[in-house]
Parts: structure tokens; C-alpha cells; sequence
């Protein structure tokens, strides 16, 4: 992606990853985080979206039966050519999918062999399942489509689905442009201010009815902030008046963690694979030839559609253990010091819920992408349980991006959780009879590695702790649990202002963020809640 459409920013040094930085994706074009990082059409778990009622003392509105009609809505889905899934093997069920919305879930029209091979050797683990479609919201084994148009074979994503197709004379974008504070009189909100291309000099619009805003979990605390709502402190540090002393803004940040360097070089022996593309001319050259005449063949293929998504306890034989080592934790002494205590209770009660999950096959914990060639590396801490900020620079708010600290591996129990999710990808490549056809061998972190202080070395060394979905950072929680807006998605403390993004997502789905994002924002939050005002309708279809 070109830089001139992503923000520059880059995070606070990582003191737990060896002072590295990692750089911070957030996307500055239309359709936003869409357009730069979503190809998979995964939802994730029942159980991470039942949890986030759940934090509410309820189910309504916030949890898998709540959320499904959103999700069937918010993406047409296409089946895979015939011909391709009965050779793969591809299983779908289209009772989980909708066919009106204009962002497609696609499928390339070429699957290497090697992927169904390495699906079915996870058959020889025990406790595995293999869901019949992605959208069923169970961990296992399983293919998902693509943000792909079909017809086009190109990126479906916002823009293309959404705005593209808009004829409204009432509809107007302003690209080139910033928003640099919510406008208030008292606690109402009355509308926005912004600067457009390189103009120091705000324009203000006026809100007839509420202002929503979208500005993703980077942006849309900083905006926050910069209107004077967030931790009190903060913004006495900043010189900025208080319009509402709301604690949890910036706080309880998450992403995605990753290793990438888990590589396994197979020496694949099953072609074609994804490496031909690399090492083998003639299939290569068919490749290009296919491609240029119909768009089909393994130019089709994105990222990859099979993946591993686990529970914790088919994974790790120390579930238990680490389960109620979770539980016992001192959880605010996890946290940055000084922090609220309504955003250390939050993070209490994230944490008890995540120790039940480590104990049950509920949730997944761990993810890793089957591409179909000889190397498989990026394996995904779904749900981490350290938390991170975002808050605006003190010495310059107005003039400088947010600071990012991920506070990556705060919380030592995500590395003992990073070490079993290692192990396991090693007993399944190299300590499972069904891979004997790939004839294993280990690259990295290499045999040599066997204890958890080795593995805890490997695991600084090497850990990205952004897989670039943030979240949190406007939490929807109750306020006395740090959260930042209601199930109705209304910030607490003022009037006519909601948050539609990332941000209020409590915690992570295990699953990439933007299917999620597309049904609470697009869907359940602009088709219904700003429509009826209530989070307790539910869509139907």
C-alpha cells in the first residue's frame, strides 16, 4: 500500500520486545481500514460476541443471535466454482450468508492441492472440529471466502460497496480532509470541525440531529480527546477543558499479536504448490497466460481461504494452569500506573471472562493460515490479554499523531499463551503421522529451542503485536467498567454523539476485525440502532 494513503505513525518503543517499534496501520482513503487490510471474511466465535453482552448482565441486542442477520447482511457471498470445491474439498453453508449487500465474499477460481493436505492432517489431532462453513461461529478447521468481487476478480471492500453506489443528493464526502474536534454547546453535541488538504484554517458543519463518528481505533479516541472527553488528567496535561472527565478513552487497546518468523519449510512434494509461482518457469508462465486471458488461475488468490482457528485447550496440554493463574492475577497491576480504577474493574472482568475461555473449546485462541506452498508463518494470538493505550502527544495534541503503545507482554501470561501456541505448531508439523507425506523440517525458532526461557527470548525477539485490527480504544462497556459508549453505542456523559467503529469494540473477536466492523457499523448501527435508537432490534434475514 502506498504510503500517501496510510497515516504515518509509528508506536512508542515496545520495552517487553526489546525497545522495538512497529509501524501502525491506518488507513487514509475512502473505505479506510478496508481498503488496506481486510481479505478475510472470518467472524469469529458465538462466544466473542455472547461476551460482550455479557458485560452488560445480558445478551439483547450485543451476541451471536443479535449480530447474525447484520453479519448475513452486511456481505453478498458467492460460491466457489464447482469444479474448484469439489477438488478442494471446499465446504460452505450459505443458511450463514446474504446475498444483498455490494461487498462481495468471493472465491479465486484456483486452490492449490497442499492446502486440503494440510487440513486434513489436522485430523490427526485430537479435539479438533471442521466446521462446514466460516460463518457457523465455532473454532476448527475450515475454508472462508475472500473480500472479492467475483465478476471483477478484484478487491471488494467500502468503497467499492458501499459509496461507489451511491446516488443521494443528501450524501456528500469530503475527501482530502481531517476532523480535528467534536464542536459542543455544554454536553450536547452541535457538530464538527475539520481542515481540508494542507489548510491550518477550520471549517465547522453544524448537526441538525446527532454527530456519529467513524474515525477508527486510532483516530476516533485522539478526536475524543481533542474535544475535551477523556481522562481528566490527560487533558489537563494537554491544556484542554474538560468537557467530560471519561476515563476509558484510549485505554483497553488490543490487537492482534503475530509471529511471523514460525516458518516450517515442508520441502513440499505435492504440486502445483504455492512456491511453482516461484521456482518452476513453465507453471508460472501458464499462470501469467490464464490470468491475462479470463483472470483465473492462482493470480486469483489473495491470501489464502483455509486457516486453523483453536481453542485453547486442544492446543496447550497446561490449559488449566494457565487458566487459573489468569484468575489469581493482580489485574490492575498489569495496567499503566495510575489507572482508573473503573478501567482496571473493565479489565477485571475481561480477564475472569478469558479464564473461562481458556478453559473451555468455546473460543479460539490461536489461528495460523494454510497457503498451500512449502512455508506456512504467520501464527496469531487471537486473544491477547495484555492492554495498550492511545492517547494524544501532551506536548503537542493538536499538532502531532497519537501515541501508540501496544505495552505489549504486560501481562506475562500471553507469553507462556505465545509458547504453547509455538509448541503446538511444532507437534503438528513435526510429531503428526498424517504429515509424513510433507516431510517436515523445522526452520524457525529451530529444534534448539525447547525451554520456556528460550522460547520467551524467541518469542521478544520476534513477536509483531499488531496484525493492524485496533480496537478498544472507545470501549462499549458499562461506564463503571471504563467503558466509553452504551449498547447504543452513545458516548456517556454528553448528548447527540455516538461511536460507530472499531474503537467500541470491548474485546477482540477471534477473528480479522473488518467482517465485524461492516455488520455493527454498516448495518446494525446505520440500518437500525441511529435509525430506531434502541440495540435491543433485531434485523431479520
Amino acid at each position: 500500500m502506498d504510503q500517501q494513503f496510510l497515516y504515518d505513525i509509528n508506536s512508542v518503543p515496545q520495552v517487553n520486545l526489546r525497545n522495538r517499534t512497529t509501524a501502525v496501520l491506518a488507513g487514509k482513503v475512502v473505505g479506510g481500514g478496508s481498503a488496506v487490510n481486510a481479505m478475510m471474511t472470518v467472524r469469529g466465535t458465538m462466544e466473542d460476541y455472547n461476551r460482550w453482552g455479557g458485560f452488560f448482565g445480558n445478551q439483547s441486542g450485543w451476541s451471536w443471535e443479535g449480530l447474525l442477520p447484520y453479519f448475513k447482511r452486511a456481505l453478498n457471498f458467492v460460491p466457489p466454482n464447482r469444479d474448484v470445491a469439489d477438488s478442494a474439498k471446499i465446504t460452505y453453508n450459505t443458511s450463514f450468508w446474504g446475498n444483498s449487500s455490494g461487498v462481495y465474499a468471493g472465491w479465486p477460481s484456483f486452490q492449490y492441492p497442499a492446502t486440503t493436505i494440510t487440513m486434513d492432517s489436522f485430523k490427526g489431532i485430537p479435539g479438533i472440529e471442521f466446521p462446514g462453513d466460516s460463518g457457523a461461529g465455532r473454532p476448527g478447521v475450515y475454508w472462508y471466502p475472500t473480500f472479492m468481487d467475483p465478476k471483477l476478480v478484484a478487491r471488494s471492500y467500502a468503497r467499492t460497496g458501499h459509496y461507489d453506489s451511491i446516488k443521494r443528493e443528501n450524501y456528500h464526502l469530503l475527501t482530502g480532509s481531517k476532523v480535528t474536534r467534536i464542536l459542543f454547546n455544554g454536553t450536547t453535541a452541535t457538530g464538527a470541525e475539520f481542515t481540508q488538504g494542507k489548510s491550518k484554517q477550520p471549517t465547522t458543519v453544524k448537526a441538525r440531529k446527532e454527530v456519529i463518528l467513524a474515525a477508527g481505533g486510532i483516530h476516533s479516541p485522539q478526536i475524543l480527546q481533542l474535544s475535551g472527553i477523556g481522562p481528566r488528567r490527560l487533558l489537563d496535561s494537554a491544556k484542554i477543558n474538560t468537557v467530560v472527565d471519561l476515563p476509558g478513552v484510549g485505554q483497553n487497546f488490543q490487537d492482534h499479536p503475530m509471529v511471523m518468523a514460525s516458518a516450517i519449510d515442508r520441502n513440499l512434494n505435492v504440486h502445483p504448490s504455492g512456491d511453482d509461482m516461484f521456482n518452476n518457469a513453465t507453471f508460472l508462465t501458464w499462470a501469467a497466460n490464464v490470468w491475462a486471458a479470463n483472470k483465473t488461475g492462482p493470480y486469483s488468490i489473495a491470501t489464502g481461504n483455509a486457516a486453523a482457528w483453536l481453542s485453547f485447550p486442544v492446543i496447550s496440554p497446561r490449559y488449566a494452569e494457565i487458566s487459573a493463574n489468569l484468575t489469581s492475577q493482580n489485574h490492575a497491576s498489569y495496567l499503566p500506573a495510575g489507572t482508573d480504577p473503573t478501567v482496571a474493574a473493565g479489565y477485571r472482568a475481561q480477564m475472569q471472562s478469558y479464564a473461562a475461555a481458556l478453559r473451555g473449546n468455546g473460543t479460539a485462541f490461536y489461528n495460523l493460515v494454510l497457503s498451500g506452498g512449502a512455508s506456512n508463518g504467520i501464527i496469531v494470538d487471537l486473544h491477547p490479554l495484555s492492554r495498550g493505550t492511545v492517547n494524544i502527544d501532551t506536548a503537542d495534541p493538536h499538532g502531532r499523531e497519537p501515541l501508540v503503545d501496544y505495552r505489549a507482554l504486560s501481562n506475562p501470561l500471553d507469553v507462556a499463551i505465545m509458547t504453547d501456541i509455538l509448541r503446538f505448531t511444532r507437534r503438528y508439523y513435526m510429531n503428526n503421522t498424517l504429515t509424513t507425506q510433507l516431510r517436515p523440517a523445522e526452520l524457525v525458532p529451530g529444534a534448539a529451542v525447547t525451554t520456556d526461557a528460550q522460547f520467551a527470548d524467541y518469542i521478544e525477539e520476534s513477536l509483531s503485536p499488531s496484525e493492524f485490527h485496533p480496537v478498544g480504544t472507545c470501549a462499549m462497556m458499562p461506564r463503571e467498567l471504563g467503558g466509553v459508549v452504551d449498547q447504543d453505542l452513545k458516548v456517556y456523559g454528553v448528548q447527540n454523539l455516538r461511536v460507530v467503529d472499531a474503537s467500541i469494540i470491548p474485546t477482540l473477536p477471534g477473528a480479522n476485525t473488518c467482517q465485524t466492523v461492516y455488520a455493527l457499523q454498516c448495518e446494525k448501527q446505520a440500518a437500525d440502532l441511529i435509525r430506531y435508537g434502541s440495540s435491543k432490534v433485531v434485523a431479520s434475514g
